[in-house]
């Protein structure tokens, strides 16, 4: 597989060259036994201010959450960082010769200033009877490292059951539970302590509600 990351690494740096500095090329391993560093390259990494050595983004952890076979590229989708900038990304999934994914291709591209400018466009040319759609799902954030990216995923949890933790009760904290359980969250070591922690449950009745 060193022939693999080799050609990954020459096509990023050639991709960045070609595409200029708002173009961000990270490539995350996934057979790494340190998931938590699971980026091994990274050009332009001041777009997203990441840099070799960090963390899993949340596909990754649904990749290895997921049969290889149902995994399909995924391209041109929005993401956002963590200072609120707009990026044009897609993912392309490298596997080896059994089929399993190796590695993860990811090209983030700087649109907010082209958002910023299509937008003062539209509010220009729109008419009652033509408004611009602005509607539609969040892009999703992109995270530094592993603790940023449970937090994250336990925000997710909690929003899409609609209450605080305070007023949630068992199905409530079940569904949570099995929100991060399929997004990969426990795939990130100590994340079922902070999990339980948060909804103050023993590590005992999180492993009961994973299996609900």
């Amino acid at each position: 597989m060193r022939h693999t990351l080799d050609f990954l690494k020459q096509l990023a740096h050639g991709l960045a060259i070609q595409f200029g500095s708002s173009c961000e090329i990270a490539i995350h391993d996934l057979k790494t036994k340190d998931l938590e560093r699971s980026i091994v390259y990274i050009e332009n990494g001041h777009v997203s201010n990441r840099q070799t050595g960090d963390g899993p983004s949340g596909i990754v952890l649904e990749t290895l959450q997921s049969d290889p076979s149902t995994i399909h590229d995924k391209l041109s989708y929005l993401t956002k960082t963590e200072d609120g900038r707009i990026l044009k990304s897609s993912t392309f999934y490298i596997r080896d010769d059994d089929g399993s994914i190796s590695y993860i291709f990811s090209l983030n591209y700087d649109i907010t200033a082209f958002t910023a400018a299509s937008t003062a466009i539209q509010s220009l040319i729109a008419t009652k009877d033509n408004l611009p759609d602005l509607t539609g799902d969040s892009p999703r954030q992109i995270t530094h490292n592993v603790n940023e990216l449970l937090d994250l995923l336990i925000e997710q949890a909690v929003a899409k059951v609609g209450k605080p933790v305070a007023m949630m009760n068992k199905d409530d904290k079940v569904a949570v539970v099995q929100y991060l359980d399929h997004a990969g969250a426990f795939l990130i070591t100590k994340s079922g302590d902070k999990v339980s922690s948060y909804l103050g449950i023993s590590k005992f009745t999180l492993y009961s509600y994973m299996g609900k």
